[in-house]
């Protein structure tokens, strides 16, 4: 569905309360306290046959007989009730209803389903929104809202919280209570009939009473959609997510290594990062990181500088930064020369930098300032232990001066409970992070650091081909359809290498041979030594049977070997079918490090990609990165930065560093072609040898099972970048242009585009004088979801924009609103018909079924424009000077 209509359930104008019951403590009875005691200014009407009235309010009898149309109806009558009084609400003009009674999909049987069915075939002709069923309800504290059977009600802030489980909205209700926390809006989804995670994000994103979004997910039913919504929302607030279920324990089982390494947990982390979502672990850890997101210190990196008066507490920060895959930052010489001109000899001349026990303010201040422009560290944790001889809020109160002339990002922790306490008064007032505990000091700058990464990654829209590379996608598809219809499922080692080598992957040599006599003429024709490998169907892992001999040297040491193997093989697998024997050269890089590849598919975000530690002991040593597909070569390089191995790869010691440009090109065409071939469902290149002189594939196999048509479009979690819509544009007159959809890199492109604009053509745009473009507004308009947005850019030679049209569509493409926009130099040329013209096209070519703007009255050019090109015209009620032109299409 969309955003539509669920601001009925935030700002009702009418709420009907149908179940409404006198009966202590009975569902229907705490609804009605909560509703008629929480502020709401605008008519309750408690909807119950057997009463006359409950808590004094006057009840009606049926939903007919209300005076008047609530916008928002809360149900808890039985279940088999609900889907005739939604047909009944629908009819009457409810937009939303809250649906508190169990009974329906959640408890597993047919009955329940088919209630659920017919309740949302009853609310779907009139697009009633609807939460739940089996829910605690809605609280919005902007509109005095709080139609829930919880406990009392929050406090007034500009936090939302959404959860599945009604009993956490409750549980946090009462644990923020004690913490003088406040909420926007608290909601209980339940079992998601129709709303779910994906439209509270969208709804929530835009909400002006929200700051930052926390979520408590089960699961995720619509992962596309949650995706969208989610990287939506993360561009312009914080969102951060507890997921409920991180045992692996959950996982499926996996023939694959990659399946066995992943785990679900592990896919939503890695969902989670794709989208900008911080994870929290626990609802303390939750609730800090909204308190240090909220000061927004800005940060790049992870490396944390460390500043303290006691060299315990300084070692226990270290401690916590290690456990959070944090790196202390090393100082360079000419730092450590800054701090010795300042501190006395007898400070630690490293990282963490001990100012020494007596250290008072001016101390402090004189380290902040020798470090304030290091270019080593990306954060200062300043930690205060309280000693006799020196004032705490004096050192506190030098930090906070300190901080104020200086763009590093700073957090605090004074401990203890005497001065401390005020001290951290001081820092909160100048909003300044500050935590009771060096460990949870520390966790805030990892949530700081962590959360910059997401942003960096929610940049990056991976194009739906490799900007530089044409695989033979042909070639590709016919060894796929050859394979399934001779019935592979684990794709043979030849067709794989083919496969490999129509993608551009590097591997090894290879030969398939049927008899050992086959084995010994392969390895002839070798001419160096190789590998014998046993080929079965039926074996997915060759070395747990004896089915690998490595380095044969010669035709009859070949020959002997696999007749050995045969052997071996039979007797640690006797069912198991041989189709014979795969020979490989044998590759001699001694120093190279073997990686794994792998990708699998997940039952709720699709295809994932897998990179770490390979090898025969991949399982044991479990170093992993995991990301969505599709990738770029950034965020593969994000990927393989996420594993230990990383470290390694980058060169130590006497190692050279291997070519990590050479593993990200590897990751992004595995990313390519399984983007390209919904058939494939395991891939494992394990290992992928790399060095410093390049990667080769030495072993791999793909998993193949039949695609449902249209399975290639829908299979990913997030539309790539759909560089397909580039073509060259010709506007009469004017000559031939290159237009292309928007990507995230145009930020700067937008800015010098901005200032090309008349101070009217920007009022016309945007309804408003703006003098610049706001960074929420400039990533609104270049940072898009293709999946339901689209905004074509046109360039001239010079590659500077000429014009941009933007079509948001609403997630059920019904409508979609255009906007079009022409540099002022160059109106009045046609290059606005022309962008007007794509937007339609590719409306219609998405199945939009209508597309809506608004005009204002004196924009004549844009009015004279939409009615040549057929829009229909009327003034927009309630918005004088206004004229909503809409095109269905």
């Amino acid at each position: 569905m969309s955003i539509r209509n669920l601001d009925a359930f935030f700002h009702p104008t009418s709420i009907a309360l149908i179940g409404a019951r006198k009966q202590a403590h009975s569902v229907g009875s705490v609804i009605a306290s909560n509703l008629l005691s929480a502020g709401f200014n605008g008519p309750i009407m408690p909807v119950n046959p057997n009463h006359r009235s409950v808590n004094g309010v006057l009840t009606y009898p049926d939903v007919k007989s209300l005076p008047v149309v609530p916008d928002l109806a809360i149900l808890c009558t039985p279940p088999q009730t609900v889907p005739g009084l939604i047909a009944e609400l629908a009819e009457r003009g409810t937009k939303a209803a809250i649906v508190v009674t169990a009974g329906f999909g959640e408890s597993g049987s047919e009955t329940g389903h088919k209630l659920e069915r017919d309740m949302l075939a009853a609310a779907r002709p009139s697009l009633l929104r609807i939460v739940g069923p089996n829910c605690l309800g809605i609280l919005s504290t902007p509109s005095g809202v709080n139609a829930s059977f919880a406990l009392g009600g929050p406090r007034k802030g500009k936090i939302a919280f959404v959860a599945q489980s009604g009993a956490i909205v409750a549980t946090v209700m009462d644990w923020a209570a004690s913490r003088q926390l406040g909420f926007s809006h608290l909601v209980s989804l339940g079992d998601m009939a129709d709303v779910d995670f994906g439209d509270m994000l969208d709804y929530l994103a835009n909400d002006p009473d929200t700051d930052s979004i926390l979520l408590y997910i089960e699961a995720i039913t619509n992962a596309r959609k949650f995706m969208s919504a989610a990287r939506s929302a993360a561009r312009v607030k914080p969102v951060i997510a507890i997921k409920a279920g991180r045992s692996d324990t959950a996982a499926r089982a996996a023939a694959s290594h990659t399946g066995a390494l992943a785990g679900v947990d592990a896919v939503y982390d890695a969902a989670f990062q794709r989208a900008g979502i911080l994870r929290a672990y626990d609802l303390d850890e939750v609730f800090d990181a909204v308190e240090t997101l909220s000061m927004r210190p800005r940060v790049t990196g992870d490396r944390l500088a460390i500043v303290t008066n006691g060299g315990g507490v300084g070692v226990l920060a270290v401690d916590a930064l290690s456990d959070y895959k944090g790196t202390l930052a090393e100082l360079t010489p000419k730092t450590i020369a800054d701090l010795n001109a300042v501190l006395p000899p007898t400070w630690s001349h490293a990282n963490p930098i001990d100012i020494i026990g007596d250290a008072g303010g001016e101390r402090y201040a004189a380290a902040l300032n020798a470090i304030a422009e290091a270019p080593d560290m990306d954060g200062v944790l300043v930690l205060n232990c309280p000693v006799a001889v020196a004032s705490e809020l004096e050192a506190a109160q030098a930090t906070i001066d300190a901080v104020k002339v200086s763009e590093r990002a700073v957090l605090t922790s004074w401990l203890g409970s005497g001065e401390a306490v005020a001290a951290r008064r001081l820092f909160q007032a100048a909003r300044i992070p500050t935590y009771e505990t060096p460990e949870k000091a520390v966790r805030g700058f990892m949530h700081l650091a962590r959360y910059a990464r997401g942003q960096n990654v929610l940049m990056e829209v991976p194009p739906s081909a490799a900007e530089d590379f044409c695989p033979d996608e042909k070639g590709a598809r016919a060894l796929v359809e050859k394979a399934l219809a001779e019935g592979q499922v684990w794709l043979d080692a030849i067709c794989v290498a083919e496969l490999f080598d129509c993608y551009g992957i590097p591997r090894v040599r290879l030969a398939k041979a049927v008899t050992p006599a086959d084995v010994a003429k392969a390895a002839a024709e070798f001419g160096k030594p190789v590998v014998v490998k046993i080929l079965s169907p039926d074996i997915t892992h060759k070395s747990d049977v004896g089915g690998v001999d490595l380095d044969i040297e010669g035709p009859e040491a070949a020959k002997a070997s696999a007749e050995a193997m045969l052997a071996r093989v039979a007797k640690a697998a006797p069912k198991a079918r041989i189709d014979g024997f795969l020979i490989q050269e044998m590759v001699r890089r001694p120093r190279a490090y073997e990686l794994i590849v792998g990708m699998a598919v997940d039952n709720t975000f699709g295809p994932f990609l897998l990179f770490g530690h390979g090898g025969v002991a991949v399982e044991v040593i479990a170093d992993k990165g995991l990301a969505l597909a599709p990738l770029n070569m950034a965020l593969a390089h994000d990927m393989i930065s996420r594993t230990r191995i990383y470290r390694q790869l980058k060169g130590y010691r006497d190692r050279a560093p291997a070519a990590i440009d050479d593993i990200a090109t590897v990751l992004v065409r595995v990313s390519q072609l399984i983007s390209d071939f919904p058939e494939i469902i395991d891939l494992d290149i394990n290992p992928l040898l790399a060095d410093a002189n390049g990667v080769i594939a030495v072993d791999a196999r793909i998993k193949l099972k039949k695609a449902a048509a249209g399975a290639r479009d829908g299979r990913l979690a997030i539309r790539p970048y759909p560089k397909e819509l580039e073509h060259r544009e010709t506007v009469p007159g004017l000559g031939e242009f290159f237009l292309r959809p928007v990507r995230p890199q145009d930020a700067a492109g937008f800015t010098r585009f901005f200032a090309r604009l008349s101070p009217d053509d920007v009022r016309l745009r945007f309804f408003s004088p703006l003098r610049s473009l706001p960074a929420n507004l400039l990533a609104r308009l270049t940072q898009i979801d293709y999946d339901r947005d689209m905004a074509f850019v046109l360039f001239d030679a010079e590659d500077e924009l000429m014009g941009v049209a933007h079509f948001s569509s609403d997630p059920d493409k019904q409508r979609a609103e255009y906007a079009v926009l022409v540099r002022s130099d160059l109106k009045g040329q046609g290059i606005g018909r022309m962008l007007m013209q794509r937007i339609i096209a590719y409306g219609k070519r998405v199945g939009v079924g209508e597309i809506f703007g608004d005009v204002l009255e004196e924009n004549a050019m844009m009015i004279s424009l939409c009615r040549e090109l057929g829009f229909a015209m009327a003034p927009l009620a309630g918005s004088a000077g206004i004229v909503r032109t809409s095109l269905t299409l």
